[in-house]
């Protein structure tokens, strides 16, 4: 049955502002844009069998999540955050039909595998106006990363941001391709129950508050079958992964796992929830020693070879893989109000992490050290709750950078099964003297200061313990003694 054929048999009610088409069964033969198009209508109660397949396609459900909404929107410009996945390919024929918007895709290359130039040939084969393959890897690292090791930041004690802080560079790379394309409205794929809706959001408010959001997956809440299928009625050209139980995130500083079996939180993760690391037990039977180099925080070596901050991140995820090192299974508290199972590999973060811990442990005064570990709890929980653009973070970044002024040096460590153990460390700027903590010859700590000094720190206690003893009876002792009491012998 031809498409204008099908149409002929199909009944309008005149009565109603949007028009309804009321048939059971069209055989489709054109693309969905052909019913996009008709704005101003809604189909209700109409299955479509798609292409040549027997399969009955439940339009009712998937046309509201597509039909034209007529608005401002006609005609202008959206940037979409462009993966090159099923969710956001899908995404730019919606985009089009559905606001009638003219789409510029966007891939930011943060250290994820695939291929940026066919995510670029695929957006624009999908029908994206313009598209961009944008290399922000070092920027990632030098400007997003090490802020954050700097800050030992580590989300729950655990989690060390590798999602968390890719997602504001990202939003900053959106941003500056909209203002040179004078696009009105930025999109991106991120869900409603994740935190990523939130990163997002709020970083686009900060850098540009008078670009509108639009983010398809809050609205259409398809599933992957109705997606797929959508493609395909619509020939769109998708690129569709072997299927997998989870739904994972990939980046320079660290990968996640979520979804399948990992929702049971009471159940060991199954060895195909991880891709980078070895299992610690099948790790090498001999441990390997690192030593990595330090300028004001920063890591600039590796067993010292000086190397680029993207080039000695990638060398540690591969050396500390090897190991098993940087495996987390989280129980995490998301912004959104709800707790996740979360499985995370992040091999050089755990490393490089405890590697700077040590050496500022080397370094630092105590009362620094203690008073950056409550810097570093808020650091990382505006970093994770999407507030990296906010003047708190920023100024806490400021007061960071300061303390790292001597953090310069080296540290060693030991890789080995599972583990990285910093075992040695030295710095120009240490505050560690063999003299003064040694208890053998050459000990020039004066010890007969120790009792002048223990008199002063007591002192307020015993102050205290005075003041109070002088106000209360001293009696007999009061309650039950519970016991024997034995007569104490000459």
């Amino acid at each position: 049955m031809s498409w204008v054929g099908s149409l002929k048999k199909m009944s309008i009610k005149r009565d109603d502002p949007y028009q309804t088409i009321g048939v059971s069964g069209v055989a489709v033969g054109t693309q969905l844009t052909v019913l996009a198009r008709m704005s101003e209508r809604r189909l209700r109660q109409v299955s479509i069998v798609a292409g040549k397949s027997s399969t009955l396609y439940n339009f009712r459900r998937v046309f509201r999540k597509i039909e034209m909404q007529p608005s401002k929107s006609q005609g202008k410009k959206v940037v979409l955050a462009y993966s090159g996945g099923l969710d956001t390919s899908v995404a730019i024929r919606w985009l089009q039909e559905r606001y009638g918007l003219e789409v510029i895709a966007v891939s930011v290359d943060v250290g994820q595998p695939g291929n940026m130039d066919e995510e670029v040939k695929r957006a624009k084969d999908i029908g994206a106006a313009n598209a961009y393959a944008i290399d922000a890897k070092e920027e990632f690292a030098e400007s997003y990363i090490f802020p954050s090791l700097k800050a030992n930041a580590m989300y729950e004690g655990a989690y060390p941001l590798s999602t968390a802080i890719a997602r504001p560079l990202i939003v900053k790379k959106l941003v500056e391709v909209a203002e040179k394309e004078g696009a009105s409205y930025i999109a991106h794929g991120c869900t409603a129950k994740g935190n990523d809706q939130v990163r997002f959001d709020v970083s686009i408010g900060a850098l540009a508050p008078s670009i509108e959001i639009i983010a398809p997956m809050r609205e259409w809440v398809m599933t992957r079958e109705e997606e797929i299928e959508y493609a395909r009625v619509g020939k769109i050209p998708i690129k569709v992964k072997k299927e997998t139980p989870y739904s994972t995130d990939e980046n320079l500083w660290g990968r996640s796992a979520e979804c399948g079996v990992l929702e049971d939180a009471a159940q060991e993760p199954p060895e195909d929830a991880y891709e980078w690391t070895t299992a610690p037990a099948k790790g090498p039977d001999k441990p390997e020693y690192l030593e990595i180099g330090f300028e004001s925080g920063v890591p600039v070596s590796l067993n010292g070879t000086k190397m680029k901050p993207v080039a000695l991140v990638q060398k540690l995820n591969e050396v500390a893989a090897k190991h098993g090192v940087g495996r987390i299974d989280h129980i995490e508290n998301r912004l959104v109000g709800i707790k996740s199972r979360e499985i995370y590999e992040c091999p050089a973060a755990t490393v490089l992490i405890g590697a700077h811990i040590d050496l500022e442990k080397l370094v630092l005064p105590r009362d620094l050290l203690s008073f950056k570990s409550i810097v570093e709890q808020k650091f990382t929980e505006l970093a994770y709750d999407g507030l990296w653009f906010s003047p708190l973070r920023e100024s806490l970044s400021a007061f960071v950078d300061k303390t790292q002024d001597v953090v310069s040096g080296t540290v060693r460590v030991r890789l080995y099964k599972g583990s990285s153990v910093p075992v040695g460390r030295s710095s120009p700027y240490a505050l560690y003297t063999t003299s003064l903590a040694t208890y053998d010859k050459g000990d020039k700590f004066d010890h007969t200061a120790a009792k002048g000094f223990i008199y002063v720190w007591g002192l307020p206690l015993r102050t205290i313990a005075t003041a109070h003893r002088s106000k209360v009876k001293m009696g007999e002792p009061s309650g039950t003694v519970v016991g024997k009491v034995r007569k104490r012998t000459k």
